[in-house]
C-alpha cells in the first residue's frame, strides 16, 4: 500500500510503499497522535523506517490495500 505523508513547511511529500494494511497504519497514527510528543513511524517494503514528529504532520494519505491487476482484462 502506498502512503503519502505531508510535512508542514516542506514542499515535497514523503511517499513510501508498505506491506501494512490501512487499518494498521491508521491505528499506529492514532496512537502517535494521542501521545503528547509522539512520533509516527512506518517501515517501507525495503526495510527503511520513516519517523516523523506528529506535530509536523500536515496530512497522511493512504492508498489502496489491494494491488490492481496488470494488463488488459478484455474478454472476447
Amino acid at each position: 500500500m502506498e502512503i503519502k505523508i505531508g510535512v508542514q513547511s516542506v514542499h515535497r511529500e514523503i511517499v513510501l510503499e508498505t506491506e501494512l494494511l490501512a487499518e494498521d497504519v491508521e491505528e499506529e497514527l492514532r496512537k502517535a497522535l494521542a501521545s503528547d510528543k509522539g512520533i509516527f513511524s512506518v517501515t517501507d517494503v525495503k526495510g527503511r523506517r520513516v519517523i516523523v514528529p506528529v506535530a509536523s504532520i500536515g496530512f497522511v494519505e493512504l492508498g489502496e490495500d489491494e494491488q490492481r491487476p496488470i494488463g488488459f482484462g478484455g474478454t472476447l
